[in-house]
């Protein structure tokens, strides 16, 4: 068994699967009803997945999960300190800028 693999910008624990487009989607590793992503394993033990559709719905050996850049904290949250060090302003950030000037 694979060791498992931590998001590196949440520290969340994360399963790397391969889409049917051929790319790597990294899902939350607990499965969640609410998800939107079907995985699964095949027989060599690689962790596919794909979207669950009307023509093809979730099979019987399949499990949802949610991606991981769906609930991954940082993504949500970004921290304050970075969007300073690039630069970055908030939207209240520059209206109260712009309020300051016109006085």
């Amino acid at each position: 068994m694979p060791k498992p693999s931590y998001c590196t910008a949440c520290g969340a624990p994360i399963r790397w699967t391969v889409t049917e487009a051929r790319k790597r989607l990294a899902v939350d590793i607990a499965p969640h009803p609410a998800g939107n992503t079907a995985v699964s394993r095949d027989g060599r033990g690689t962790w596919l997945s794909r979207r669950p559709t009307e023509e093809l719905p979730l099979a019987p050996f399949e499990k949802l999960h949610r991606p991981h850049v769906a609930t991954c904290r940082a993504q949500q949250e970004p921290e304050p300190e970075l969007t300073r060090c690039l630069g970055l302003l908030t939207l209240s950030e520059a209206r109260e800028l712009e309020d300051g000037q016109e006085s």
